[in-house]
């Protein structure tokens, strides 16, 4: 009777974890535009589109605040990104701490990594604008 409660409680709790997380990571990308300006206060906004390998498409809204030595306006078309240590896509939905440093005139690039949690999204883009400076805020990506 032991050994069969015991087999029913190992049953129930493997029942019980996450489906996602025995998979293992999933891996996807944002495709994104990205839009704003920045005189010691930074604000920014856009919209994009998640893609995993696992099929899933996840169309969302894009929003960056923060602060520091920075000023300038700028433009990201197209802009990349890449995540690493998701489990589900609502891994990667949310709020990011971001830190950059940048300056571009004419023609804007950039590139920069954030995390939320284990979860780290490193981003590429370029554009158009100018900047120069130092700042840090978040970046939240939410559901369109």
């Amino acid at each position: 009777m032991k050994f069969t409660m015991a087999v029913l409680v190992l049953l129930t709790a493997a029942g019980m974890a996450p489906a996602a997380q025995a998979a293992g990571n999933i891996d996807c990308e944002l495709s994104y535009t990205l839009s704003g300006w920045s005189l010691f206060y930074k604000t920014a906004s856009g919209t994009g589109t998640i893609t995993c390998d696992n099929g899933t498409s996840i169309p969302v809204k894009i929003s960056a605040k923060g602060g520091g030595l920075t000023a300038g306006r700028t433009t990201i078309t197209d802009g990349r990104g890449r995540f690493s240590g998701a489990y589900s896509t609502n891994d990667l939905l949310g709020t990011y701490a971001a830190a950059e440093a940048h300056a571009s005139a004419s023609r804007a690039s950039g590139a920069q990594a954030m995390t939320k949690g284990d979860v780290s999204l490193a981003l590429a883009g370029t554009g158009h604008g100018w900047s120069l400076g130092v700042g840090f805020g978040k970046f939240v990506i939410e559901r369109r």
